[in-house]
């Protein structure tokens, strides 16, 4: 039975996690801007733009994840599922060229984000997407290497 009332006690390590929790409250919002000092560090100068901006940023970053998370699937069934018409070293070296453009679409993804947003904080124009020339380069390389075992296959 818990005792009710004035003198009803803590469980043993409470007052160290009620601390700890404190602590970890006065770490997270430490300025006067109520921003983390993840926040801070990333993005430190500027104002803070309009919600909606950075909102659509968010989702152009997660369409881009996407994306990336498609490269790798197709990466991983090009491996699995296409041991019986395509010869191994061409399956293994398309399977990891697929999963490693996944990779760096990723990685591009993250620091677009960045960039976009450190723009529109300090007003400055939006950077070039650098991940537009990189899908194309892969569409086209994928179609050549696919066009070539085709015409290997049926000879």
């Amino acid at each position: 039975m818990v005792p009710r009332g004035p003198d009803r006690r803590r469980p043993r390590g409470a007052h160290r996690l009620a601390r700890l929790s404190d602590r970890v409250r006065e770490d997270a919002v430490s300025e006067p801007d109520g921003r983390s000092p993840l926040a801070r560090r990333l993005l430190p100068d500027g104002e803070e733009p309009d919600p909606r901006f950075t909102l659509a940023n968010e989702r152009t970053f997660l369409a881009w994840m996407r994306a990336a998370l498609a490269f790798v699937a197709g990466g991983v069934a090009v491996e699995a599922f296409t041991n019986d018409f395509m010869p191994e070293v061409w399956r293994r070296v398309v399977a990891v060229l697929v999963v490693l453009t996944g990779l760096v679409i990723s990685v591009m993804a993250g620091a677009r984000w960045l960039s976009v947003e450190r723009s529109m904080r300090t007003g400055r124009p939006l950077p070039v997407p650098l991940l537009v020339p990189l899908l194309c380069g892969t569409g086209a390389v994928a179609s050549i290497v696919t066009v070539l075992m085709i015409a290997t296959l049926n000879r």
